[in-house]
């Protein structure tokens, strides 16, 4: 599962940075192609030959190369990664990957990385169980980012404790591992749509929601990161396209989403419908703008076509489909009733009575019901990590 993928290993500052020539070797040996970046300070510990050697490529660590005369492009470091390692990962970077600080070439490629970050922390027993590197770390991993988890042992003071470096064999098996998750969806179809829809009054008023995108957009990286070939529909949005994504189409109206997911669907292996979908737009939509002084008694308003019942009703043996409902009460019963007139394999319930869920924050708590009615709620986590939980799922239905 290593074989060709691109491998960005970034070493700091610290005594276990002798254990990384290990872990260059391990991920070549099984086919990868591996590139390390250095602090100026991970060279006390580590040379640049012994990690050249062991990677066949140049290590970086400044922002200019003498020997070429050209500049070490974080951009494209950051684009090539299939997988960012920072390991090992001291108090001291770890506290600037937070902080957003890039005074090194290392620091400025992370900031630009738009693949997984895994790092293993490396320090000394009191260093680690400082509050603020607690506090670090859950920022690094409410971003997204995988920890390596340190274990104990000896360390360079003498102390006995946590701060160790995992080992590299047991750091090789982390990447293995994340690799041979993705192989389940590798060269399905995943139609993703997102965002939300609006609804033309006149040519500069609309009806929409609060919806941003993000959720869709944390599900089609994930799901292009395991290996899936995504076509995202989205609605109104001003999110990035994720990296590795096979088609973007940008729609505007609900009608429009209805006519491109139902274009698109019967290619499809998985389809999931995270959009907000205006459930009704104006009847008369005017073709100049409606003035202040002419008054508008009401808006007449008519249902917009169900794009969830349609793609249920196409809905073959060979395909999943998952929706979404975000509910303000009785939020199990309408999710359930939701579920089984879409015909979806499974829904993902979001409850407007959930602090810190919702549109609009980074973050989502989801409960998952299967067709069964067999229901599954998670704690509060980033929509990055909820994206991990949701294609979990699929993949245990594939």
């Amino acid at each position: 599962m290593l074989r060709a993928k691109n491998i960005l290993i970034g070493v700091t500052g610290s005594i276990a940075a002798y254990k990384i020539p290990i872990l260059v070797r391990l991920l070549k040996k099984a086919g990868a192609n591996v590139q390390v970046i250095m602090t100026d300070a991970a060279k006390n510990f580590v040379t640049n030959l012994s990690l050249s050697t062991v990677s066949n490529r140049p290590v970086y660590s400044d922002f200019f190369s003498a020997d070429t005369g050209s500049w070490n492009s974080h951009i494209e470091l950051a684009e090539w990664a299939d997988l960012f390692v920072i390991a090992p990962l001291s108090a001291n970077s770890m506290g600037k990957m937070v902080s957003g600080i890039a005074d090194n070439l290392l620091l400025t490629t992370y900031l630009s990385a738009r693949s997984k970050v895994m790092f293993a922390p490396a320090m000394d027993l009191d260093m680690y169980r400082h509050p603020s590197t607690n506090d670090n770390i859950k920022i690094l991993v409410q971003r997204g980012h995988h920890i390596i988890e340190p274990t104990s042992g000896e360390l360079a003071s003498g102390l006995c404790g946590e701060g160790r470096m995992e080992e590299p064999e047991n750091i090789f098996k982390v990447i293995e591992s994340y690799f041979d998750k993705k192989s389940l969806l590798k060269g399905k179809k995943v139609l993703i749509s997102a965002g939300p829809t609006y609804e033309a009054i006149d040519p500069v008023r609309f009806i929409g929601n609060h919806s941003s995108g993000k959720m869709g957009f944390a599900l089609a990286e994930e799901m292009a990161g395991r290996g899936a070939e995504v076509y995202l529909i989205s609605g109104p949005v001003s999110l990035q396209t994720p990296i590795g994504i096979k088609k973007r189409i940008d729609v505007v109206s609900a009608n429009e989403m209805y006519q491109l997911c139902n274009q698109y669907f019967s290619q499809m292996d998985v389809t999931i419908m995270s959009a907000a979908i205006a459930d009704f737009t104006p009847k008369q939509i005017a073709d100049k703008k409606i003035k202040k002084g002419q008054g508008l008694a009401n808006i007449e308003l008519e249902p917009t076509k169900d794009v969830l019942l349609s793609l249920g009703k196409q809905k073959t043996e060979n395909q999943l489909l998952v929706g979404f409902a975000l509910e303000t009460d009785q939020e199990i019963a309408n999710a359930i009733k939701k579920l089984d007139n879409k015909n979806l394999d499974f829904i993902v319930l979001n409850s407007m009575n959930d602090k810190g869920a919702g549109f609009g924050v980074p973050t989502n708590k989801i409960t998952i019901i299967d067709k069964y009615e067999n229901a599954q709620s998670f704690e509060l986590k980033t929509k990055k990590e909820v994206a991990v939980d949701i294609i979990d799922k699929i993949e245990s239905l594939l």
